[in-house]
């Protein structure tokens, strides 16, 4: 029920004061905990009453509501929206006439249904609001269910394509291959059962004997049922034309978006395609902005730390840098620091590659190499635009770099990331890139070094004793780990019997001192500067991971594996 606007949600709950501030933070720490929507939590609890509900939604969202959802459609339910959209889109007709028509939506906080039916229907489209259970359980009985599974379908689309042979087409040809209608529902069902499953990356992998498609959850690879190899081209050209590529260019990668709604729920992902020796490799990136929690309270930042970074945040010019590999959740720490500062008396710019999710308020610009909108032209204009707080996508050049001291020299706060192995690096990558030390002495304010790592499902969760060779593998004092238990999921399930559910990060912080900065100017190694911040107190990321460790929150080998 609405749990891909879980942020929407909450502001709709606040805003009409339905819940008190006790009850909004056990329904969070249940949510965080389970997945499970907000609203059915405060259902189940007996707080929210379904009928005050509804009435407090649909005048909240500006359209109707029902107290109660029709069992029935309309006779003419099927000529006004066919079982396709009806099952994509969540929805189902409720009345209509020649012009206009109220469709029952299972998600009424996705404005994007309102945008497309209207094109796809030829009629205005207006939401009405009503019990999403109740409408879902309309469409099924309605519509009937979509039983074609990913092995159904697979024996349904083996015929398909089978002419098809590496050579050039025309576009229209290319397209109508593209468009069949095995493939199309073969493609929907794939990224419905990878975002189902919570995937932030899908992978279309041509080899020379077989095609893979594998997704990723919770940093993990999962492999599904493959198709034949020779659909391999019209699948590639399916996702292009979603994404709006030239589908008859295959020599050279291609990067784009879709934007598509599927179970009635808004899915926005970035497509970039490499031509390989097999075929296009496909890959998509899930930005799916209502799962991530863009606030520095949500991150899982110990108290300490938080209060540090936004006490950095917060003055008027320096830089601070997160670091890390890619996926690693640079991105989101640095939007929840640039929703913090978003008020209407500071001015924000972003500079990425590309722009991952959208905020309300914030001037994103979208780097383009190829036509030499670079990072440094960007940070350039910035300093022309009149901005309070800039945020860097990456450093990854001596010319980003030295602007973006300069911005921060200028009175600016700048935001930024960069690929380092751990927090003390960050100095001397820049002094590698041929930035000044005292530049970077006067500039730096902190930088903060970040893992993700796989959380222990809590569903089937043990514990168990530690072998020698374990405690031999993690470096730490025996006598610190004597009497502690480790934990590990055994396999359920709710968690596909991986035994882990969701992740969880590992920080660490270094702010930078005045003898730091001394040790900066003087142009000192990574070890001599790491030794330096641990003296001050820094807890590194190894000591994080043990920390969660003893704690029952993740495992030995996500720790091994990420610090």
């Amino acid at each position: 029920m609405f749990e891909v606007h879980h942020t929407a949600v909450l502001e709709f709950v606040r805003a009409r004061s339905l819940l008190d501030d006790q009850q909004l933070t056990v329904i969070e720490a249940e949510h965080e905990a389970t997945g499970r929507s907000v609203l059915v939590i405060a259902l189940d609890s007996g707080w929210l009453e379904r009928t005050d509900l509804w009435r407090e939604l649909g005048d909240y969202l500006g359209v109707a509501h029902l107290d109660k959802c029709p069992t029935t459609l309309p006779v003419t339910g099927d000529e006004l929206v066919s079982a396709d959209i009806a099952r994509t889109y969540g929805v189902a007709p409720w009345r209509s006439d020649s012009t206009t028509i109220d469709l029952l939506s299972v998600d009424p906080f996705n404005t994007r249904i309102v945008e497309d039916l209207t094109f796809a229907l030829g009629r205005d489209v207006s939401l009405v609001v009503a019990d999403p259970v109740e409408i879902a359980a309309l469409i099924k009985r309605h519509y009937g269910e979509d039983e074609a599974t990913l092995n159904e379908l697979l024996a349904d689309i083996e015929r398909v394509g089978e002419e098809i042979e590496e050579k050039d087409f025309s576009v229209t040809e290319l397209e109508a291959f593209a468009g069949q209608a095995p493939i199309v529902r073969f493609v929907n069902l794939v990224l419905s059962q990878a975002i189902k499953d919570k995937a932030s990356d899908i992978h279309f992998e041509p080899f020379e004997s077989d095609y893979k498609i594998r997704y990723r959850v919770d940093g993990a690879l999962y492999e599904m049922a493959p198709p034949p190899k020779h659909l391999a081209w019209p699948i590639a050209s399916r996702l292009k034309v979603l994404a709006n590529l030239n589908i008859a260019e295959r020599r050279v990668p291609q990067d784009g978006r879709i934007k598509i709604t599927l179970g009635g729920r808004p899915v926005d992902l970035r497509v970039s395609t490499l031509p390989t020796q097999f075929g296009e490799s496909v890959v998509l990136r899930v930005l799916d902005q209502g799962a991530v929690q863009l606030d520095l309270g949500e991150l899982g930042i110990p108290d300490s730390i938080e209060k540090s970074i936004r006490e950095i945040i917060h003055r008027p010019n320096g830089i601070m840098i997160v670091t890390g590999p890619t996926g690693s959740g640079k991105t989101t720490t640095l939007y929840s620091a640039l929703r913090e500062l978003n008020q209407a008396e500071r001015k924000l710019l972003t500079a990425e590659d590309p722009v991952e999710y959208e905020i309300e308020g914030v001037m994103q610009v979208p780097i383009n190499p190829g036509i030499g909108l670079t990072f440094g032209r960007a940070l350039r204009t910035f300093l022309r635009q009149d901005p309070d707080v800039i945020m860097v996508g990456e450093i990854r050049d001596l010319e980003t770099a030295q602007i973006a001291i300069q911005a921060s020299l200028t009175g600016h706060m700048v935001l930024a990331t960069l690929h380092t192995n751990d927090a003390a690096g960050a100095v001397t990558r820049l002094v590698d890139m041929g930035v000044e030390p005292y530049l970077i002495s006067s500039s730096l304010e902190a930088v903060l070094a970040q893992r993700l790592v796989r959380k222990i499902c809590r569903h089937c969760q043990e514990n168990y004793a530690p072998t020698a060779a374990i405690l031999e593998q993690l470096d730490v004092d025996v006598d610190w780990l004597r009497g502690r238990s480790f934990s590990k999921g055994v396999g359920c399930e709710r968690c596909s019997q991986t035994g882990y559910h969701g992740r969880m990060g590992l920080f660490e912080w270094l702010p930078i001192s005045d003898t730091f900065r001394e040790e900066i100017t003087g142009t000192s190694s990574t070890l001599d500067l790491r030794n330096l911040a641990l003296k001050n107190g820094m807890r590194t990321l190894r000591e994080a991971g043990l920390e969660a460790l003893v704690e029952g929150r993740t495992t030995v080998q996500e720790v091994l594996q990420y610090t």
